[in-house]
């Protein structure tokens, strides 16, 4: 008689001297590895013996299912408790903003409806359009205390240039620093105000001329982003969303053998470039595009959530022809954090600005140290649990777009 299982429980010792038991563990890691359990029994054993090994199996089995259980309702309840502790309410102006959206649809659109919302809640009115409509005429008929636009892109500098002849103040939010400020550049000039998500963008941005630049990455939107208290509709041990850039692709070529036998999601477009993309391709979402409902519920689902930001020096995708390093956090960062979810990020200087390197969000700067910690966290769910909630309680205290919103008004109407 033979009972096959795949689980991650053990057989006691008794009842291995009473059978045959054959194991074959399917992970190297020493906690909780799933194994193939082969029990083999002689026609002669008697039954109950059988019944024996089954139960305990079982309740291993179960007890294996109810430590997770917990574990995964512990950290939901502790990240309900934070997301439901009492925040300062926004500061509201009596100021009327027409937000120009950037024009450019996904995955654009997502940051013009976090900003509108915030904006709805922070000013007595706003006013969305799009560069496609005269910007000047409107703001003229509406005489509108500001006109913020976000990226700017496809925003002709004609209207710009016509609205501040009317006195209306204008400000840019720019969604990609540093890797288009060969055309960026030629627009910063003709803004009352340029907020950049990248510091070295600062100084550059105002050598051309314009004094009022600001520093102000972007955040996470309450309504996109935040812990699910309920399961994910997505189970995973680890995940990547994001396109395979070079630098990317490089660095993933180092993990392929590694992440075979692993759970693990990666999401986005080129990932066929990868070296050994065949080996991997049942893990790969190829040239998927997931809004911020889909994005949230993988961060939910996956107990780590890799970071990785791209090259300024990249000449196939930017245009960055002075090289102005990034140096600064990229936009997942935040949404990450806020989702209640390890992250692992690859290293940037002004990371610590924002959260404390082994506290709140952890780092690597190598394949090696990434596997090494993708292996740590995997079997350490304490510390996993801790590093996330850390997280996102900074980052639900400083990182919102109120906060970022409230920053960026105090500078245009009162510095």
């Amino acid at each position: 008689m033979t009972f096959r299982f795949t689980t991650g429980v053990s057989v006691p010792k008794s009842l291995i001297s009473r059978y045959s038991v054959g194991t074959k563990t399917r992970s190297k890691s020493k906690s909780k590895s799933k194994r193939k359990i082969r029990i083999t029994i002689s026609p002669k054993t008697e039954t109950n013996h059988a019944r024996d090994i089954v139960d305990e199996v079982r309740r291993q089995g179960r007890d294996t299912g109810f430590d997770r259980g917990f574990d995964e309702g512990y950290l939901r309840g502790r990240a309900n408790v934070i997301m439901n502790t009492i925040q300062d309410p926004p500061r509201v102006r009596p100021i009327h903003v027409m937000y120009v959206a950037s024009g450019k649809g996904f995955p654009y659109s997502p940051l013009d409806e976090a900003i509108i919302s915030t904006l709805q809640g922070m000013v007595a009115r706003v006013t969305p359009t799009d560069p496609r409509q005269p910007i000047a005429s409107q703001a003229a008929e509406l005489n509108p205390d500001l006109v913020l636009a976000l990226d700017g892109m496809e925003l002709p500098i004609e209207q710009i240039q016509a609205v501040r002849s009317l006195g209306i103040r204008t400000a840019i939010w720019l969604t990609d620093d540093p890797y288009y400020t060969d055309f960026t550049s030629k627009m910063v000039p003709h803004y009352d105000h340029v907020f950049t998500l990248e510091l070295n963008c600062v100084p550059y941005y105002q050598a051309l001329g314009n004094p009022n630049v600001h520093y102000l990455p972007f955040g996470f939107h309450l309504g996109q982003y935040r812990p699910l208290t309920t399961l994910a509709p997505v189970r995973r041990d680890i995940s990547f969303i994001g396109s395979g850039y070079w630098n990317r692709i490089a660095f993933f070529d180092e993990l392929t053998p590694y992440l075979q036998d692993k759970n693990v999601t990666i999401s986005g477009l080129w990932w066929d470039r990868l070296r050994d993309y065949s080996s991997i391709k049942g893990k790969i979402e190829l040239d998927k595009w997931m809004g911020p409902q889909e994005t949230s519920d993988v961060y939910n689902g996956s107990k780590i959530v890799i970071n990785m930001h791209r090259s300024y020096e990249d000449d196939s995708v930017n245009n960055n022809a002075s090289r102005i390093q990034a140096i600064s956090p990229n936009i997942r960062t935040f949404e990450i954090s806020a989702s209640g979810t390890l992250q692992l990020t690859d290293v940037r200087s002004d990371l610590a600005r924002f959260y404390t390197p082994g506290v709140e969000i952890e780092t690597y700067s190598s394949p090696q140290e990434l596997k090494d910690k993708i292996d740590f966290y995997l079997t350490h769910e304490k510390e996993r649990r801790e590093i996330a909630l850390r997280a996102l309680s900074r980052t639900l205290r400083e990182h919102s777009y109120n906060k970022r919103i409230d920053y960026m008004l105090s500078m245009i109407f009162e510095s």
